[in-house]
């Protein structure tokens, strides 16, 4: 496993732990035994930046962690990167809330489901339209200021809020999504974070599974998994493109004895201001090809190939930036 700087003097691991399907929400649901082998198993493998969120399965994600870290050893390895501003209801119902009162119930929340008294990563989950983000900043400068959280961090972010966050908060890390057939992230954050010392938390890195080239035009997924609700990348339509890329991309993955995750991920790892691309799993074996991510470079020859299929085969790329579920948009 490769390792690097955080901004805050931590050396998390390359590739981090994603955990939204191990809470089960909007990934037709979990299985909580491995789910914690998976957990542990990443932290056998080296890996030490686990991402969570609260909402999440509703804080279960965040219940499974605390159950896995069973050993004195495996929570001190383990370097915690959890969210605010995203709360449901016991029907639920999941919105916005980057309110003082909200964030400040949240982190409580978080802190007594992990069983720690600080979080060494806590981010903003995507910026709330009703609360000013001098709100929401000056909430998170305070909770860092009080110990209670090591390093600052928002996801979904654009650079403009960025810019405005940082009017009144320190700011150690974004987390915006990225990967070959999502990049917005390229043209304006990754050079602003490159240029203000921000580590890069990028997740979505096998675009949802379609980058693992284990997907064909039959495959079927749970009625409430998001490649069913929301990502028209997967509608049989868009599909036929983005799989035929895949399948070049296997052909050159394929010359370096490499799969095209491990391609994929890979490339991420490449581009210039990232620090970390998160890996989503939910069962030990979604983990088995990580260690074959490590150790290597992508040249600029393989560089320009991969570029090449990408705008060959898909000229229109669809949802470059991930979607907020329709109930975190409406609210």
């Amino acid at each position: 496993m490769e390792y690097i700087p955080f901004s805050t003097g931590l050396n998390v691991s390359r590739i981090g732990l994603g955990t939204w399907a191990i809470g089960g929400w909007l990934w037709g649901g979990t299985n909580e035994k491995d789910a914690i082998r998976t957990v542990q198993k990443a932290l056998d493998m080296g890996i030490n930046l686990i991402d969570l969120a609260a909402v999440y399965g509703y804080g279960l994600s965040e219940e499974i962690i605390m159950k896995a870290l069973d050993t004195p050893a495996r929570r001190e390895k383990a370097i915690l990167a959890t969210k605010a501003g995203v709360v449901w209801n016991s029907g639920g119902q999941v919105w916005r809330d980057a309110s003082h009162q909200s964030i400040r119930k949240e982190i409580d929340d978080s802190l007594k489901r992990l069983n720690r008294e600080y979080i060494d990563i806590y981010q903003l989950h995507w910026p709330d339209p009703k609360v000013s983000i001098q709100e929401s900043a000056e909430t998170f400068k305070a909770l860092y200021n009080e110990g209670k959280i090591r390093a600052i961090g928002v996801s979904n972010f654009s650079v403009d809020q960025i810019k405005e966050w940082m009017k009144f908060a320190p700011l150690h890390s974004v987390q915006p999504p990225y990967n070959l057939f999502e990049r917005e992230t390229e043209d304006e954050i990754l050079p602003f974070a490159n240029q203000n010392n921000i580590s890069v938390i990028s997740y979505g890195s096998l675009c949802r599974g379609l980058l693992t080239g284990k997907f064909d035009l039959n495959s079927q997924f749970p009625q409430d998994d998001i490649r069913n609700t929301m990502d028209p990348k997967f509608h049989k339509e868009n599909l036929i493109n983005y799989l035929a890329a895949v399948e070049q991309l296997t052909d050159i993955a394929d010359k370096k004895g490499k799969s095209v995750a491990q391609l994929a991920a890979r490339w991420v790892l490449d581009q210039q201001g990232v620090t970390t691309a998160l890996w989503g799993a939910r069962r030990p074996e979604q983990l088995d090809e990580i260690s074959g991510v490590s150790g290597w470079k992508l040249d600029q020859k393989d560089m320009e190939m991969i570029n090449q299929i990408i705008i060959t085969q898909i000229p229109v790329p669809l949802g470059t930036s991930f979607m907020a579920p329709p109930s975190l948009v409406a609210h």
